[in-house]
């Protein structure tokens, strides 16, 4: 069975219903989704680890996710609408508690940001493309929402990959995005 593990956007969870659709549409993988945690420096090493222990055959992610996707170094990696710099998204991450939009795991329904993690969203991406290879840049895919006006990566993407894929839609996956885009690309990056 293939593995493909998916990172979900920012105060979301693995109960999103982006995963849902996967997991309905691709019965043949084995999607893996854990929750995020809400600091970088926590979340991090914990979804290097994952990959590294699951040696998935292609990772997915959208928002912070596609963020958290691009610097899974040397696997096959799709990025929707990648939020590339979460510290500078004021209207997103700012300091407070706030409500996971999804149920998590852990059962937690609400979420702390403080100066802390905004800190260490800002010092992790200085350094997020440190690392490309020549293998990643022909093995990453980014998609994007023609009518995403809440982030807009495309270029800095573009600085440091070459395959990338525009679809109708906004920032949010839906079922038909997920069904007649992003499963078809999955599909096609983990032929054997």
């Amino acid at each position: 069975m293939k593995r493909l593990i998916y990172f979900h956007g920012f105060a979301s969870s693995a109960n999103s219903s982006t995963i849902k659709t996967l997991r309905e549409y691709l019965p043949e993988f084995e999607i893996i989704a854990p929750d995020i945690p809400v600091d970088p420096a926590e979340a991090l090493p914990l979804l290097h680890d994952l990959c590294i222990y699951t040696q998935p055959d292609i990772i997915a992610g959208s928002s912070m996710g596609g963020m958290y996707c691009q610097q899974m170094f040397g696997f096959k990696r799709i990025c929707v609408n990648p939020a590339f710099f979460m510290s500078k998204y004021s209207k997103v991450l700012q300091t407070g508690t706030f409500d996971f939009l999804n149920a998590r795991q852990d059962g937690a329904t609400q979420f702390t940001i403080t100066p802390e993690i905004i800190s260490h969203f800002a010092e992790m991406e200085e350094h997020q493309f440190d690392g490309i290879t020549d293998w990643d840049r022909e093995n990453v895919w980014g998609l994007f929402g023609r009518d995403d006006d809440q982030v807009n990566c495309q270029s800095i993407f573009l600085e440091h990959y070459r395959n990338i894929d525009y679809f109708d839609g906004g920032h949010r996956l839906n079922a038909t995005v997920i069904n007649e885009v992003l499963i078809p690309l999955i599909h096609r990056l983990t032929a054997d």
